[in-house]
């Protein structure tokens, strides 16, 4: 009801400003809720250190943190550095290699596992070889694979003895003597293998090259793709900065249809497998990734004697080759790894992990 501000109406008066001269909307009962909001407005106020029973809404987030937490230990079972570790098909057992033993570990059982493979000589002046990676059959739990620094590829079956002193394939290229040098040996080393998701081929990596092997066949990889050709005449210098030491790492696409493999100046290489498709492609692992030209020798490779005289000629500018490509051995991707259902590699570089999708 719209009253006369006034005048008395019902059972109280209305009570309004002495200088306003505006009608206010009021009740029947001649209450106005105006004089009920402004005398809480005057007569509130906010106590010193807030109310306790007044609980404001908080921001919170949603975001799941992920926290790593070791939920068990399996120690004292290595003398030397660990170089592989990997999970069998069975889902129960595992497998962790040194350069000079592989043992087999149950998941359940963290106090002792079993040798499967020695390679320790009697006499360690004997050593000729030392396991550089060692990988299980993706499908067969009792066949793995590993490597040697001698560029060797051993395929065994744990069905045969409980000690695989032997070999059930042996996959290695053979020598050619007219290319032997001081380096062979060190550059034919093999850094890390990988079998293919079907588990017919292993992807292997030595310092110069990656190599294709089917497993049915063993006189030869079936295809070999050039990482650090570009880098032979430097075979020198890298020898006296311990980088031709450095061990990268190798990865398939879940398909089988790619490869890839990490370089020097943060760089990585990806090259096609299939027949008829033997592409390559160099990105650089950074914030901004380019892609580069792929870096081929311009001249056949040379003896000893030559290399020598062009690492001194060229030693003043030691990031930049004979044939003109710079490269920065300080920055190095050793590690990679393919999706193994989606076509996306992650590359660690440095302190970072960066995410390709193709």
């Amino acid at each position: 009801m719209n009253l006369d501000p006034t005048k008395g109406a019902g059972n109280g008066n209305i009570a309004s400003s002495s200088n306003s001269t505006i009608p206010r909307h009021c009740l029947a009962n001649g209450g106005c809720p105006d004089k009920f909001y402004n005398s809480l407005i005057n007569d509130f106020s906010f106590p010193r250190g807030g109310i306790p029973s007044l609980r404001l809404p908080v921001v919170t987030s949603q975001e799941t943190g992920l926290v790593a937490r070791c939920r068990r230990v399996y120690a004292h079972a290595h003398d030397y550095h660990i170089n592989s570790i990997s999970n069998n098909s069975d889902g129960e057992t595992f497998i962790s290699a040194d350069d000079l033993r592989i043992n087999l570990w149950n998941l359940e059982i963290s106090n002792q596992s079993f040798n499967i493979v020695d390679v320790k000589p009697a006499n360690m002046e004997d050593l000729t070889e030392v396991i550089t990676s060692a990988e299980f059959h993706p499908t067969h739990c009792n066949m793995l694979a590993y490597s040697s620094s001698k560029g060797s590829i051993r395929l065994i079956d744990l069905r045969q003895s409980a000690l695989c002193d032997s070999h059930a394939k042996l996959f290695e290229e053979p020598e050619v003597p007219s290319t032997r040098s001081f380096f062979t040996e060190i550059i034919a080393s093999i850094s890390d293998i990988k079998f293919a998701k079907d588990g017919r081929h292993i992807l292997s990596r030595d310092y110069m090259t990656l190599k294709l092997w089917d497993i049915n066949m063993d006189s030869g990889p079936v295809a070999t793709f050039q990482v650090h050709e570009h880098l032979r005449p430097k075979l020198c210098d890298l020898y006296e900065n311990d980088s031709i030491f450095d061990k990268f790492e190798c990865c398939l696409s879940g398909d089988a249809s790619r490869v890839a493999t990490g370089s020097y100046s943060n760089l990585f290489r990806v090259f096609g497998c299939t027949s008829g498709s033997y592409e390559a492609t160099t990105l650089e692992a950074s914030k901004n990734p380019m892609r580069r030209q792929v870096q081929t020798p311009s001249r056949p490779s040379r003896s000893l004697g030559s290399i020598t005289r062009v690492v001194r000629r060229g030693s003043e500018s030691p990031s930049v080759d004979s044939n003109g490509n710079s490269f920065d051995f300080t920055t190095k991707l050793l590690h990679l790894a393919w999706h193994p259902t989606e076509n996306s590699i992650a590359c660690a570089a440095a302190n970072s992990l960066y995410m390709y999708y193709a």
